[in-house]
Order: structure tokens, then sequence, then C-alpha cells
């Protein structure tokens, strides 16, 4: 056994013997990203083990998802649940095993394959949706009539409701017992909120509209108000952590997906990777 290998094993089991630090509250705050999201999963694996468990979750789009799968299940469970959650969304379809049909073995390694297989991946998601979590409009959203919600989006995210509806325990999260709120945006209004379990009663609808990124994701409808995803006003929650009432001596694990810093973009994809990252 190697010497790293030992001292990771220490260093995990010195984690768990950790009393909790003297706070409060324990809040974890998890940003917007896509798929991205799944490093979000590991960090709470890591607090996890440390028995850090979070007294408050405030999540934006995909940290949202994380953030119910978190809040809805009991803390013995959360792990398991996160990764049967990422484990459907992420698992390859028929697309992915073309794309590596077609490569000669030669080109699958070193950074520009693994850049490669990323953007064929990406691909296959554009065109044949994620298992669990949306699939393409069927007939395209062209030929939607307008008016109707298909006729806005170039997705269906009925399969995410069902996946949610599977993994998360809403019961559990309006019972108070982890605070919950996840943030999305009023798409007549324009005003961003938070829908908090300390004043509303949360559903899978709450929070598919925190995810709901236009134009790929349909706006929802939350009594008669249809929302967007909260990413477009403000992609992390620590602000509504901040200045929420009653203040309590807090710890906050926030955790970010998109760094504000960055160099200039050269490309249209890296202008949307720094616009993502500078949203307030």
């Amino acid at each position: 056994m190697s010497a790293r290998v030992t001292a990771n094993r220490r260093a995990r089991k010195s984690h768990r013997q950790l009393a909790r630090p003297p706070f409060e509250c324990i809040a974890l705050l998890l940003q917007g990203g896509g798929a991205l999201g799944a490093y979000q999963a590991g960090v709470y694996e890591a607090l996890s083990e440390a028995h850090l468990a979070p007294d408050w979750v405030a999540g934006i789009s995909i940290g949202a998802v994380n953030a119910a799968l978190i809040a809805g299940n009991p803390p013995a469970a959360r792990v398991e649940k996160l990764r049967e959650f990422w484990s459907l969304v992420t698992a390859r379809g028929p697309w992915d095993g073309l794309a590596r049909f077609a490569m000669p073995p030669a080109t699958l390694r070193g950074e520009f394959a693994r850049g490669l297989l990323n953007q064929l991946s990406a691909g296959a998601a554009l065109f044949g949706g994620a298992a669990g979590f949306f699939a393409p409009r069927m007939p395209s959203v062209w030929l939607q009539p307008p008016g109707s919600i298909e006729a806005t989006s170039y997705y269906d995210t009925a399969p995410l409701k069902t996946t949610l509806e599977r993994l998360v325990d809403f019961d559990r999260i309006n019972a108070g017992e982890t605070r919950f709120s996840i943030g999305a945006v009023n798409v007549t209004t324009g005003n961003f909120l938070y829908f908090d379990n300390t004043t509303h009663s949360i559903g899978a609808e709450h929070v598919m509209a925190s995810g709901a990124l236009p134009p790929g994701f349909p706006a929802v409808e939350i009594e008669g108000e249809f929302y967007w995803d909260g990413g477009l006003v403000s992609n992390t929650p620590l602000q509504w952590v901040l200045e929420s009432d009653p203040r309590r001596d807090t710890l906050a694990f926030q955790v970010d997906l998109w760094s504000a810093r960055g160099a200039l973009p050269r490309t249209m994809l890296e202008v949307v990777t720094r616009q993502k990252g500078d949203s307030p």
C-alpha cells in the first residue's frame, strides 16, 4: 500500500472524528451550471464523510435539483440518491456508442481525445436528450401551435418531474427539518424570487422552475404564474442566505461551478462560459 493511500485513509478517518463546528447554522449553497452539477454531488459526499450535515440547503438551477435530493432524503440516503440521479442523467446513449465506434482506438487517448469525446457526448444530448431529465420535442417546436407551452422550448422536461417525484420526498422537505431555498425568475415581471420551505409548500414544479433555462426548457407554471431559471438573474444563492432573518452565526459552504474570473473569451463557447461566471 502506498504512503499516499495510507495518508488519504487517515485523513478520511480523522474527518469522521471531528465534532460539529460551533456555528448556529451550517448552510450549503449550490450554484447553477448544468452537467457540472455532478461536482456538487461529490462536494456533498465529502461533507457527509466529515459529518457536516447542512441545516440549510439553497440552490439555483441544477443546484436546486441537488438541493432537493439532499433536503428531500434522510442523511444516510442522500449520497446514494445523488449518485442515482447523476448515473441516470449521464448514462451513455446510442449516439455515444456510435461516436466511439466510429473513432479509431488510437485516437481515444490524451486530452484532445477527451475533449473530442466530451463534445460528441454533448452533441448526443443536444439531439437525443438526457435520460430521466429532458427529451426533444416531437414534433419539432417549430411545428407546435403558437401560444402553447410546447411552442416555447426545444425540450420536454416531463421526465425530470417523474425523476424528482421518485427520488425526492417532498413531504420531508415541507416538514422543515432542513431549510430549503431555491431561486427562480417570474417570466412576465422579470422579478427574482426564492421558493423557501418556511413560506411555500414545495413540490417538483418549484425545483423544475428554478432550472427552466430558456429556450431549451419551458417555463413552469406555479399558482398561475410562469417561471424560468433563476440563473438568468443570479446564479448563486449567497445573498439570500446572508440577508434572511433571523440572523444566525452561519458556516456557509458555497459551491461555485463557474468562476467569476477568467481570461478574455476567444470563441463563442468561451463567451457563454464567461457570461455564466459573471452572473451576480
